[in-house]
């Protein structure tokens, strides 16, 4: 029998698949754009609204991506679907454009360590180059995702004040991003953080709404910083299929939350996602055999071994 959610978490999370691009970025075997591209397509078949399809950055910045404009035009494109692409600057906007892409996201951090690490500028400095990019991108009608690495912690810097996110997030809202995604880059997160940074972004004026929580589960507080959020009515969560991903630019991070991972745990919930794990289970299968390893999630795993657990049993 189906459960019911709780009366105070939300009755359907909205689930942002972020395997494409935040989950490959950082493997080291080349990823062919053919298996790409049925990766991509076995995930929007299996009922994701959101996929993160790739970024168009420098291929010397980012390798695995440097076939973006292959991908995206390569890939099926569902009218239901939102296909995002990552534009560090304007030059990636263009290239965006001229290969259909209608949903695009920009990116910045909340500490000066990792943006001078990632893209050689402080984090005043990185949202005056993102403003004019999120303008033009809404002045072409686009959909603009705003990414907020480090907010939970830098692997430069420290700890990070969520005064200090929060600001940022209130920026990206005021330069026209839609929603914003706040990142545990490196996964140092636990759900006292999660309360603490929702209540400054409450203060900053920042409608959680409009906020997704991208969590990674370096040290495996993933799925209860997914928990703290859901109290607190967070109903967006970026996830990558198979645990895949990491960042190039964060020593030590680790994978990002395991979609399978995810979906089991508002399964057993009663809370709506579109989706079934066995499904996206397939779909990560594709790219596992090509990155060399094997993909971290615990669901997935104990799903390809056939094992009969469910989260739904009976009281």
């Amino acid at each position: 029998m189906k459960r019911s959610p709780a009366p105070s978490l939300p009755p359907r999370v909205r689930v942002v698949e972020v395997g494409p691009r935040d989950g490959l970025q950082n493997e080291k075997n080349t990823i062919p754009a053919a298996t790409k591209i049925a990766f991509v397509n076995a995930l929007t078949a299996a009922g994701f609204q959101d996929v993160e399809v790739t970024s168009f950055v420098r291929p010397d910045r980012v390798p695995q991506l440097a076939d973006a404009a292959e991908v995206f035009t390569g890939i099926a494109k569902p009218p239901n679907v939102r296909l995002w692409v990552l534009v560090p600057n304007e030059k990636g906007l263009e290239a965006a454009r001229a290969a259909g892409a209608r949903h695009v996201a920009v990116f910045t951090a909340a500490s000066d360590g990792f943006n001078r690490a990632n893209i050689g500028a402080g984090v005043d400095e990185a949202l005056e180059r993102l403003t004019p990019v999120v303008a033009a991108a809404k002045e072409a009608g686009l959909a603009v995702r705003g990414y907020i690495s480090t907010v939970f912690g830098c692997p430069y810097d420290g700890a990070v004040d969520a005064k200090r996110a929060a600001s940022v997030s209130r920026a990206l809202l005021d330069a026209g991003c839609d929603e914003l995604s706040l990142g545990d880059t490196i996964g140092v997160a636990v759900p006292s953080d999660v309360t603490r940074v929702l209540a400054a972004h409450d203060a900053a004026g920042v409608p959680r709404s409009k906020l997704a929580l991208h969590l990674h589960d370096t040290r495996g507080t993933a799925l209860a910083n997914v928990m703290e959020g859901l109290r607190e009515g967070i109903s967006i969560y970026d996830a990558s299929a198979g645990g895949l991903g990491g960042c190039p630019f964060a020593p030590g991070a680790t994978g990002n939350l395991a979609t399978e991972d995810l979906l089991y745990l508002l399964d057993g919930l009663g809370i709506e996602t579109g989706m079934s794990l066995a499904a996206v289970a397939e779909a990560s299968g594709i790219v596992a055999a090509a990155t060399g390893r094997v993909l971290p999630s615990r669901a997935r795993a104990a799903w390809a071994s056939g094992a009969k657990g469910t989260a739904r049993g009976g009281d």
